[in-house]
């Protein structure tokens, strides 16, 4: 007979481990998480896979740079208005038809993406990819919550971590290494085949039948949050205007605020019965608060080093992009090597020792890709960017399991909607900071010409970074670890 369990339930009987090891998760999880962090991996890679072809795309659809960063932006957008709703998703829908969704609406985008004739048809084909990126990440976090002992959470989260954090470092490479050799449309053509293993695997694994309910949805909060979230997103893409010395509040983003305040406002009223859209009673816990703050740094100035660093690889030292593409490789294995390891230290020595740390080497690789020039070697550059993700790499695994593990499990789903909107917002809002200093540093600059120009406003723009990351460096040694229960707080570590 199969097992029904409700997620705020806590996990089936764990199977006995080995003397010393403590208790291990049921072995039927594995596959199925094995199953959504792949799946998940493989949609977080096209928030910044297009970075490197972006000049490509340029020229193939007749559009400007202004218009082609929306590829990028209008994904970020996407996810910030979808993800919001993955709280009543998540009470709503089993983990199986969520999950089935989520691949459909994927694999769907990207064959439009491979096929696109032009730049609607892109966009079009993004927004629908982000679609089903914005109910996998969420559901991801929330299945790994619900179902993996706090003894071996900080492992499996660190696992997870590679999908949020290292998948948008190794975007460019990959897209780098596929288009130069097969072309753009490729980079969509292979993901697709690699979606539809993936959802033929996730249909065998995942059985388990969720126990759902009926949850309430206040269509009043969707409209706000689709306003406030949309509308923060959009305004905070629109700084790049600045540069031509036009820019004014968009509305936009006047919009965002307001809708946002009033979102805020009635989900507080609404929690109170239980219908709201997104809970914020997370909030209300001290590790939830300050590892937040760290993780939007984090996202800020990972996304905006993302974009910032091939055009100052390709513009001021002139590489190719397939050596921009592989120059950024390293940083991405990293990152991908280090956090399952950091999260088995996590789960031995708690936080602090390892969010301290992480704090000081991504502020300093920050300040230190700030001192590039137009004649720094291409493998100082490798140097620098290998500093700051092994600080991502110290930060978003411990972090990330410290700040929903400290929450009830009835807010797990809350509290992971909420995380993963707020690295859109934070993406968007890093993207947005930073190549509007590079652009106004290089424009200030254009006397010493293209090469010294870029070097200057990339400069600029590694100072603002850098100026982020003593915000981590402040938060990091506020946060404390939690009690082996993993739902309170404890004492400090």
């Amino acid at each position: 007979m199969t097992h029904v369990r409700n997620r705020d339930e806590p996990p089936a009987a764990e199977t006995p481990s080995p003397e010393g090891e403590g208790p291990r998760p049921p072995a039927r999880v594995a596959p199925v998480i094995a199953v959504l962090a792949v799946s998940a991996l493989l949609m977080i890679l096209n928030e910044t896979v297009l970075s490197v072809v972006l000049p490509q795309l340029m020229q193939e659809f007749r559009v400007e740079a202004t218009t082609v960063q929306w590829l990028t932006t209008g994904f970020m957008l996407t996810m910030a208005v979808v993800i919001p709703t993955t709280g009543y998703l998540l009470q709503r829908f089993t983990t199986r038809a969520l999950f089935t969704a989520a691949v459909l609406l994927f694999l769907v985008g990207t064959a439009l993406a491979a096929v696109a004739p032009g730049f609607t048809a892109m966009l079009l084909a993004r927004v629908v990819q982000a679609c089903g990126t914005a109910i996998i990440l969420p559901l991801l976090m929330t299945t790994t919550l619900t179902s993996v002992p706090v003894a071996h959470r900080g492992t499996v989260m660190g696992l997870n971590s590679v999908v949020i954090s290292v998948a948008p470092a190794i975007g460019p490479t990959v897209s780098g290494v596929v288009a130069d050799s097969l072309g753009w449309r490729w980079v969509f053509g292979l993901m697709l085949v690699i979606g539809v293993v993936t959802l033929v695997l996730g249909l065998v694994f995942i059985r388990v039948a969720d126990e759902t309910r009926r949850a309430p949805l206040d269509l009043l909060s969707v409209v706000l949050s689709v306003f406030g979230f949309g509308g923060l997103v959009y305004g905070l893409a629109s700084v790049g205007a600045a540069v031509a010395g036009a820019w004014q509040p968009p509305a936009a983003l006047v919009v965002g605020v307001a809708a946002l305040a009033l979102f805020t406002v009635r989900q507080v009223r609404l929690q109170r019965s239980g219908a709201a859209l997104l809970d914020l009673r997370p909030f209300a816990v001290h590790n939830f608060r300050v590892s937040l703050v760290i993780v939007v740094v984090c996202m800020a100035t990972m996304l905006g080093t993302v974009v910032v660093l091939p055009i100052y690889l390709q513009t001021a030292l002139g590489l190719s992009m397939l050596t921009t593409g592989l120059l950024l490789l390293p940083g991405g294995l990293v990152q991908g090597v280090l956090s399952p390891l950091i999260g088995r230290i996590y789960d031995s020595v708690g936080p602090r020792p390892l969010v301290v740390p992480g704090a000081l080497l991504l502020c300093g690789g920050q300040w230190w890709l700030g001192t590039v020039g137009a004649d720094t070697s291409a493998g100082l550059v490798v140097a620098m960017h290998v500093v700051f993700c092994t600080g991502m790499a110290m930060l978003m695994t411990p972090l990330m399991t410290l700040s929903l593990g400290a929450l009830p499990r009835s807010l797990y789903g809350h509290g992971s909607a909420i995380m993963n909107t707020l690295q859109q917002l934070a993406g968007a809002a890093g993207t947005a900071l930073l190549v509007a200093a590079m652009s106004i540093g290089a424009a200030a600059a254009a006397a010493l010409g293209g090469a010294g120009a870029q070097a200057v406003g990339t400069q600029d723009a590694f100072v603002i970074g850098g100026c982020l990351g003593l915000v981590a460096v402040v938060c990091a040694p506020f946060v404390r670890r939690i009690g082996r229960d993993g739902d309170r707080e404890g004492a400090d570590a």
